[in-house]
Formats: C-alpha cells, structure tokens, sequence
C-alpha cells in the first residue's frame, strides 16, 4: 500500500462560468503527518478540500484517499476522511449527542458501534450534549463540528481553519487533541493563515496561489524563507557601521536609517537592538517590519 494518505494527480476544477479554481496539482500527503495545506483567500484550498470530502466534482484528475481511488471506490474513500469545515454549519434545532448520532448514521454505523459518548468527552461536550446548538457558544459549536468530523473514526482529519476566532482555551484544547491524535497514528490536513500555528503544528508544507502549487516542503525549510523581519532603526545622527553575522543583512537606507534583515528563527529582535546600542549612537526610533503570507506569495511567484 502507498505511503501517501492522499495522492493527487493532475487535479483541476474549472466551475460553470468558466473560472479554474485548481490547475493541475500534483500532490502526496504521507500517512501519520501533520501536513500544512497554506495559501491565500481564492487560492483554491476550499476546492481541493471540497472535493476530497466528495462535494465538488474534480473536472479532471485522480484522488486516492487512502489507498481508494474515488472514482472506483467513493464509498471507502469518502469514509478515509473527515472533514472539520470552517463555517458554523449546523442544524440550530439538534443537540450536540442528536447531532453525532445523526451524523453517524449517515455513514452507516449502527447505534451498537457508535461511539457518541465518547466523542463528546473528547471535545468537551459532555455536560453541554443535551443543550440545543442555537444556545452554544462560537467555540462550542466549532467543538461540535470537530466531533461530526470523528465519529466513523477516519484515518485522515481534515481541519479548514480551525481556530479563526476563537479563544485561546479552545485553540489549546484543539491542538491537544490534534497531536493526540496524530500520535495515535490519524494523517492531520490543516488549513490556516497563522504561519506560526504551522510552524509549530506542521511536518510538512504545500503553498497553493492561484490555483497552483508554488511550492512543498518540510516545515523547517520552508519556514526558512518565511520567517524573515526587518527591524529599522532611525539615530541621532549618521548610521553607526556594524558588524553583525553573515545571516544578518543590514543596509542603510536613503533617509539615514539602518535596515537589519533576519531569521526570526536564528535571532531575536532584543539582541540585535542590544549590539547596536553598544556602538554608542543613541537609537532614536525602532521600527518592525514583518512579511505577511502575501509577502510570502510574492517572493514564491516573482518569477511569473
């Protein structure tokens, strides 16, 4: 059997009026890994998650979804994979305990095999499994809708931004569960747009632009051209000449201030601020400039 839990080939989705929202990826996703799906709004992310939970029709291409292709084997591969949407889409009128029940039943599980209990001890809605959804909270009903997408026990969890506004209690609870998860062996997808949060959840990251794959790597080496910051500093008087590591790049700009481009991963803002002060010119005014994910697409697309 592959290794990939998702296999991709040559995937496209053109709509009716005549917009393609996915040109052609290629893309495997290995079994067992946290896997950074990154990209702007209109990227084509919610397409291509779209049609691996089996609501788009792909225009061309093969999805294989642990092992079943999906145009010979819908059923099994539509069962491989659950999928955490972003939006708060739910019937206001079931309970959280009717709510995965129902959800269940739609995958075929009998009620002997459900296991709705513990899902809902597992996304916190134990004490909340009789309350209509229309009466939770924005963090509760996204809870829910964690644990409609783990009831037929998938072996690959889908999550499409997850924690766009939500509290810090839930985004620390969902990330325990997700690496308990994952350390039980479950393929983890995330979609989001905090680079930090797959910085320190991703093995792996694909940026799609455009409908395209601009690139794919590991975290590590990926973060490396993403993690960059400029600090400016304006003096009292000319830009002192500094002597700072090869991985720092300064410049003194033509207004007279001093840009400093670093790793955030190699060096902290505090240190740089403290080797420069040693210099003797007292620093007038600091500024911080940070590369945003556009920043990010337009370093990985200059080329077109």
């Amino acid at each position: 059997m592959s290794d990939a839990a998702i296999a991709l080939k040559g995937l496209k989705k053109t709509y009716a009026g005549g917009k393609t929202a996915l040109h052609g990826i290629d893309l495997d996703i290995p079994r067992g890994s946290i896997f950074g799906l990154l990209g702007p709004n209109g990227a084509g992310k919610s397409t291509l998650i779209n049609i691996l939970a089996g609501l788009v029709r792909k225009s061309a291409g093969q999805v294989t979804i642990w092992g079943f292709d999906q145009d010979v084997n819908p059923r099994q591969s539509r069962a491989a994979i659950g999928v955490m949407p972003q939006e708060l889409n739910m019937d206001p009128f079931f309970t959280p305990r009717a709510a995965l029940d129902v959800q269940a039943g739609l995958f075929g599980i009998p009620k002997s095999k459900r296991r709705t209990e513990e899902v809902l001890e597992l996304i916190g809605l134990t004490d909340k499994a009789e309350a209509y959804a229309r009466t939770l909270s924005g963090g509760m009903r996204r809870r829910l809708l964690l644990g409609k997408a783990l009831v037929h026990q998938p072996q690959i969890l889908v999550l499409d931004e997850p924690t766009a506004g939500v509290d810090i209690e839930l985004r620390q609870m969902l990330w325990a569960n997700i690496r308990d998860m994952n350390a039980r062996g479950m393929t983890i997808i995330l979609t989001t747009h905090y680079l930090e949060e797959a910085q320190d959840m991703c093995d792996e990251i694909a940026i799609i632009d455009q409908g395209k794959l601009r690139a794919r790597d590991t975290t590590r080496n990926l973060l490396s051209q993403l993690d960059q910051k400029t600090l400016v500093l304006d003096f009292d008087g000319p830009a002192p000449a500094v002597d700072l590591p090869e991985t720092i790049t300064s410049q003194v700009r033509p207004d007279g201030r001093l840009a400093l481009t670093y790793s955030q991963s190699m060096h902290t803002a505090g240190d740089l601020i403290a080797q420069v002060s040693a210099l003797g010119t007292p620093i007038k005014d600091i500024q911080s400039q940070e590369a945003d994910l556009e920043d990010v697409f337009l370093a990985l697309t200059r080329h077109d």
